[in-house]
């Protein structure tokens, strides 16, 4: 059996079953659970758990509030490898300090077999972390839930492939939830994107950056969220938001609903505001 071996714990989040756990909690109790209406999916940063993990949790805990899902999508940013396809994960599980995650096999042999556009390529998932970063966190809420990665490059039919993961999903009559990994502005001088240098000039420019295309996020505008990206560079998983909100949107999602929007510096501020990235947190409901 293919078991993917995580490559950021104990350096994005702990290494070990119980402090993962623990911090997991931390997090949710901080959190915004409440959310009106019934929750299909959303967006998550991916960073470090100590600059971005108190976001995501933003909507975990919105999705533990309702019944639990069967299996958990994950739209992934695409950092290292130049996909021109997104890229599943189909067999197998996925290990992560908490243990092994199973994947959905079924559902990934329904989008194989029926949308020539998805294949099956567990190595576009090695050295990423934007999709493992996540699972702890179904580990811990829902024991007993798959998972489905799929790497989702910035595809113009982006919205059109979250919407085929949804009528997969149907098909087979699952109670799943898909989510879409990003990290916001990557900003300042490290970055090379600082046209209103650094200081609070600076934050208070990447903020606004990033609300162009929250915006277009809250909106369900899955062509307008991926173009704004494309353009203002404020997502480095454009593809992934296009793909999620496809998804919401053919699961009967009416709206988004903006959870969390902070950046690193004012997660965990290291002197003042310089190199920063954005993240952002939404729930998509019906």
């Amino acid at each position: 059996m293919n078991v993917r071996t995580p490559c950021v714990a104990g350096a994005f989040y702990p290494g070990r079953d119980r402090e993962a756990r623990r911090q997991i909690d931390s997090f949710l109790k901080q959190a915004t659970c409440q959310v009106e209406g019934y929750v299909v999916g959303g967006i998550v940063p991916h960073a470090g758990w100590i600059f971005s993990g108190a976001t995501a949790a933003h909507l975990f805990c919105a999705l533990q509030r309702q019944a639990a899902p069967e299996t958990v999508v994950f739209f992934g940013a695409v950092h290292r490898w130049p996909l021109q396809a997104p890229a599943l994960y189909g067999a197998g599980a996925w290990r992560t300090p908490l243990g092994e995650v199973a994947i959905d096999e079924p559902l990934a042999q329904a989008l194989l077999q029926t949308d020539p556009r998805f294949v099956d390529r567990p190595e576009a998932h090695e050295e990423e972390h934007a999709i493992e970063v996540q699972v702890p966190f179904v580990q811990h809420l829902w024991p007993q839930a798959r998972i489905l990665p799929i790497a989702m490059p910035p595809l113009p039919t982006a919205p059109d492939l979250g919407r085929a993961v949804a009528r997969a999903a149907a098909g087979l009559g699952r109670r799943v939830v898909a989510i879409g990994s990003t990290d916001l502005t990557h900003y300042g001088p490290r970055y090379g994107m600082a046209p209103a240098g650094v200081g609070q000039r600076g934050l208070a420019w990447a903020k606004e950056n990033d609300r162009l295309l929250l915006d277009r996020v809250v909106a369900l505008d899955a062509e307008g969220a991926q173009a704004e990206a494309q353009a203002r560079y404020n997502a480095c998983g454009p593809g992934a938001v296009a793909a999620a909100i496809g998804y919401a949107l053919e699961t009967g999602a009416a709206r988004g609903i903006l959870l969390q929007h902070t950046t690193s510096h004012e997660a965990y501020p290291m002197g003042g505001p310089s190199d920063l990235v954005g993240y952002g947190a939404v729930a998509f409901a019906r």
